[in-house]
């Protein structure tokens, strides 16, 4: 397994050295990051963690489940939540030392042609079968994400999915907190996988109460 390293020096000569001989080394290395101080590096390495976290994560269901490549593309972040939609979002609480939510969104027929895929069935409309293949497919890649990030952040929580189908509204996060967002083109059609995670003041975490998702429907 690739291991994911982080180069901390105030120097980025020293940096640019030392990841040299990384390289040069006979050992397994996936993304290496570096920062110039250790909160810097933690604040970047955790975002960049996340959306691969979030890649791996999607990756493996879709591949699994539904048969499909999807292909990721580059991340980006936002501070909007899910903004202005139209399709389907769903959404899932995380509680613990880091709590949040994760969350899938993808128009109707999108969702339409997913769901086909995991039930094996065609749908002509967006209908309750569609809406539970699609709960159930955001259960799996943010437990898939919640499971890989439990080995950084420690033991995590996590809700039921909660799933919204509709025309014209809005999403918007109950704080200002940045969303990493990955997309992904399977086979044409369109999915984004967006996680907001933020570290929790020490005693309020708990990891045996059901989480709050972080932002409302309007």
């Amino acid at each position: 397994m690739a291991l994911d390293l982080l180069i901390v020096d105030d120097s980025a000569a020293i940096r640019k050295i030392k990841q040299r001989v990384l390289q040069q080394a006979e050992i397994p290395i996936g993304s290496i990051y570096e920062a110039g101080d250790v909160n810097e590096g933690l604040i970047a390495m955790t975002k960049e963690q996340v959306a691969d976290a979030v890649k791996r994560a999607a990756t493996e269901v879709l591949s699994t489940m539904l048969s499909i490549e999807c292909k990721p593309k580059d991340m980006y972040t936002e501070n909007l939540a899910l903004g202005d939609a139209e399709g389907v979002v769903s959404f899932i609480g995380l509680t613990g030392k880091y709590a949040g939510t994760g969350g899938l969104q993808c128009t109707s027929d999108s969702a339409r042609h997913l769901s086909s895929k995991f039930l094996m069935t065609e749908f002509a409309a967006v209908n309750e079968e569609v809406l539970d293949a699609f709960g159930e497919l955001t259960n799996m890649i943010i437990g898939n994400f919640k499971t890989e990030m439990e080995n950084l952040l420690g033991p995590m929580g996590m809700s039921i999915p909660t799933v919204i189908y509709g025309r014209n509204f809005t999403t918007r996060s109950l704080g200002h907190e940045e969303w990493v967002v990955v997309p992904f083109d399977c086979v044409g059609h369109q999915l984004e996988v967006k996680v907001c995670l933020k570290e929790q003041n020490p005693g309020t975490e708990s990891t045996h109460q059901a989480a709050k998702p972080q932002f409302i429907v309007g």
